[in-house]
């Protein structure tokens, strides 16, 4: 099998030297295009394999690759979205934006350099906002800007830390619709932290499940089977929607509790539950 897009092998942390290891033998690999969502309980280090993943933490053993270079530092060519805006609050919400894009590209002169700006504006519904400061948006519209600064980087992976977690759920609910039709539109491969189930059913083509830590690890990889053209005012129709949300919340609520990882390779069993079938384990993923 080709190799993945990115691939995590072995991967492990460790906070203090000799310590017990908050997770360990994490694998996974992810295709280019596709979305992942990782879920499971606090602590079990989700927010730090994305760290290791942007290159702004390392790991204790293990590495993680893209397109066949291992990931030693953060780059442009993975943007991030924290579930704080983290804008610069001095700068316009066009400035903000401009900012990001002139690191990405230091030599465009000004007019293609506003020109891209307002394409990101525009595309994540900010028109007429762009010469806002951040105090003068709500949560929503700041979020909003983050993702378009991360967009606008042309990024070739996207990393969401829980970005709509401090939003309301009318709010949250919109960005999810706006992010779900850009991430359509531009092909982005993205992995993204959440602990909403529903919204991992939305956005994800497969849900990494993992157990609780210390000594957390990556047990199961879900296919999500609903169909691509799936909106959140139409998915719960189809009878496969609670087929996988049921196993998301089931694994949530007792597997994660009782998992015990097994020896081998750390692969994660990958399961279709909307199909009613196991699919093979993934060991030969990587």
């Amino acid at each position: 099998m080709a190799e993945a897009f990115l691939t995590v092998q072995q991967l492990a942390k460790c906070y203090t030297a000799g310590g017990e290891p908050v997770f360990e033998d994490v694998n996974f690999g992810i295709e280019r295009g596709e979305f992942v969502c990782i879920i499971g309980h606090s602590g079990c280090g989700k927010t730090t394999i994305l760290n290791i993943l942007a290159g702004l933490d390392a790991a204790s053993s293990g590495h993680a690759f893209m397109e066949g270079r291992e990931i030693a530092g953060p780059s442009l060519d993975r943007g991030v979205v924290f579930q704080g805006h983290a804008l610069l609050p001095w700068l316009t919400v066009a400035r903000n934006i401009a900012f990001a894009v002139r690191s990405r590209w230091p030599d465009w002169p000004r007019g293609s350099i506003n020109a891209h700006v307002q394409k990101f504006v525009d595309l994540v519904g900010l028109t007429g906002a762009e010469h806002k400061l951040p105090s003068a948006l709500s949560g929503g519209m700041k979020q909003r800007v983050g993702i378009a600064r991360a967009f606008a980087i042309q990024p070739k992976m996207l990393l969401l830390d829980e970005p709509f977690g401090a939003l309301d759920a009318l709010t949250r609910g919109t960005i999810q619709d706006e992010l779900l039709r850009i991430v359509q539109a531009t092909h982005q491969t993205v992995f993204m932290i959440t602990h909403d189930v529903d919204e991992a059913i939305l956005l994800a083509d497969r849900i990494l499940l993992m157990s609780n830590g210390p000594r957390a690890c990556i047990a199961e990889a879900v296919r999500n089977t609903l169909p691509r053209s799936r909106t959140r005012l139409t998915m719960h129709h189809d009878p496969q929607y609670y087929r996988i949300r049921n196993h998301l919340l089931d694994f949530l609520v007792t597997r994660s509790k009782a998992f015990q990882k097994g020896g081998g390779a750390g692969a994660p069993l990958e399961v279709a539950p909307g199909l009613e079938q196991p699919l093979e384990a993934a060991a030969h993923e990587y």
